[in-house]
């Protein structure tokens, strides 16, 4: 996420569920393509007031679905929105304004089928122009997107959003069209195993042009300046407060919807959030370190893995990060494994690695990360070797660094963490620290206006590329200055190819490239503790794409 989307450190966590295996392969997809509405749980019918009350830590930034970047607008965009499929609780593709759907004996040409009672919040239909009018939105030059190159598989895609190419700017190009009002057709470059579950990611969402061009520059600002076709509706947005959630009574699906109401409140210290957990007015919230071994024995306690990786941007603007001997003394001189233990304690791992374990199988079913293996580790000795040798070869003896940082109290105990162990180990070096806002933080990180920024990603789709394609030159997440034309060689290439092994080995030579190129520094891949009511039930956590879905959540046994 993007995903990454996506990230914060030890952002207030929504749901409890299990660690489920996504979306693979396309008869899985196609399988479940004939899948309707609600399941299991979220087929009771609970008789007491359906309100969920939850914490977030940050703002959002932006609900236009052609623009939003990041972890909190996704969560939002995907239970107020909906795309041709949603991911359902088991993280694979369940129908959404698409019914139903066919794809070509090639693999390349999919043919969506729209519900006919998929309707928008003011009661008009969601046609197939709707897609087409917010993909070639988001490719278009006047409101090009960050996530643009997420569009990369449909066809023509990447060279529209290429300045120079013979289709730059020409979005009539892109391989999607409206065959009727109900009937969507999309092509691809190359067949990609994973485009059916891109289909509910928000950069896929459809617009209504009429409504969009209506609102003008004011579009998405607010609650009313929006039009939803998902489960909820934002009834209210208070920035910087907090925002509701109402059922929307105009969704196609809403007999499976059970929550009336969702609350959220922004609470950036975690000591509040669990006073309001203890106080009954919150039903879930996340915990940090310090509080972890204090609720050890709560039943309401809960620890789960994700594929989230956090890690240190290190941006080459900076005349010290240009040097790869600099930006590897760096790695190797903090240790990951106590920064786990001691400050985050919450079931996250150190990462010495950018795409996470137990995330994706490759062709021979092994997992990518245990194919790969691990990159670097703590070595003291040898980073005041290599640190010793940058300096010299940029004339310096001291080097003074600004760390970017988020503005939780979580993210600020990281924050000084680099900071001690740094100076402590690399003689010379100086480290002051930014914290930001989470908005303000992505937008310096957008212009590169940092020195070394503490980051994080989740994956949009189950795929490796979700992670390696934010680095390619000039790509919109990749906002370091990195660049290496192998690099980009390989991801190009993998983009295209056909034969999955191929693909496969491209994607691997990849990330050993970005990491003999020491382009940034992993810290961990996160696990998430937290507290929840036991009332909460069916909450969807995903592996990938938007972090919660609401659909077939619903509160039974509340006392």
């Amino acid at each position: 996420m993007k995903k990454s989307k996506w990230s914060l450190l030890l952002t207030l966590v929504l749901v409890l569920s299990m660690f489920l295996a996504a979306c693979s392969g396309s008869g899985d997809k196609n399988n479940a393509g004939e899948k309707k509405g609600g399941e299991g749980e979220a087929s009771k019918k609970p008789t007491e007031p359906q309100v969920l009350n939850i914490l977030d830590s940050e703002e959002i930034p932006s609900l236009d679905s052609s623009q939003a970047t990041d972890s909190v607008s996704f969560e939002v965009l995907n239970n107020v929105m909906e795309g041709l499929y949603r991911l359902d609780k088991d993280n694979k593709p369940t129908p959404g304004v698409a019914e139903k759907h066919e794809v070509s004996e090639d693999g390349t040409v999919y043919t969506f089928h729209l519900n006919p009672k998929a309707t928008w919040s003011d009661g008009s239909k969601v046609t197939a122009n709707d897609f087409v009018y917010a993909w070639r939105k988001a490719l278009h030059p006047d409101t090009l997107s960050e996530y643009a190159y997420i569009m990369g598989p449909i066809k023509n895609a990447n060279a529209i959003q290429t300045d120079g190419d013979p289709l730059f700017g020409k979005v009539e190009e892109l391989g999607v069209k409206a065959v009727d009002e109900s009937t969507l057709e999309v092509t691809l470059e190359a067949p990609a195993p994973y485009f059916l579950g891109l289909t509910g990611f928000g950069t896929f969402y459809p617009q209504k042009e009429e409504f969009v061009k209506q609102q003008g520059d004011k579009y998405a600002l607010e609650a009313n300046t929006l039009l939803y076709n998902g489960p909820f509706v934002l009834n209210e947005w208070k920035h910087n407060e907090g925002w509701q959630y109402k059922k929307n009574d105009k969704y196609w699906d809403k007999e499976n919807v059970k929550l009336d109401e969702i609350n959220v409140k922004i609470v950036k210290d975690v000591a509040t959030s669990v006073n309001l957990y203890e106080t009954g007015q919150t039903d879930i919230t996340g915990l940090s370190m310090e509080y972890v071994d204090q609720y050890k024995d709560n039943e309401d306690l809960y620890t789960r893995g994700e594929a989230t990786v956090f890690f240190l941007r290190l941006n080459q603007k900076s005349e010290a990060l240009k040097n790869v001997n600099i930006r590897k003394a760096i790695d190797m001189a903090y240790d990951k494994q106590s920064m786990v233990d001691v400050l985050l304690n919450n079931g996250s791992t150190p990462a010495y690695y950018l795409v996470p374990g137990e995330f994706t199988p490759g062709p021979d079913g092994e997992d990518f990360r245990k194919t790969n293996g691990d990159f670097g580790g703590y070595d003291l000795e040898k980073a005041k070797e290599l640190w010793a040798k940058g300096l010299e070869e940029i004339g310096k003896d001291s080097v003074e660094l600004e760390l970017l940082n988020y503005d939780t109290d979580g993210a600020k105990q990281m924050g000084e963490f680099f900071k001690n162990q740094l100076e402590k180990n690399l003689p010379g070096i100086k480290i002051s620290i930014k914290a930001q806002p989470f908005k303000q933080k992505l937008d310096l990180e957008s212009k590169g206006d940092y020195d070394f920024s503490y980051a994080g990603w989740g994956p949009d789709y189950q795929d490796p590329m979700t992670f390696l394609d934010m680095f390619v030159t000039n790509g919109a997440h990749n906002q370091m200055a990195y660049s290496n034309p192998e690099y980009d060689k390989l991801i190009e290439g993998a983009k295209k190819e056909a034969d999955e092994e191929k693909r496969w080995q491209m994607m691997l030579d990849a990330e050993k490239i970005l990491f003999e190129d020491q382009a940034i520094s992993p810290l961990y891949q996160r696990g998430v503790t937290g507290l929840q009511k036991p009332y909460v039930k069916g909450l969807a956590h995903h592996l990938f794409g938007a972090d919660v879905t609401y659909k077939w959540a619903y509160i039974e046994g509340k006392q």
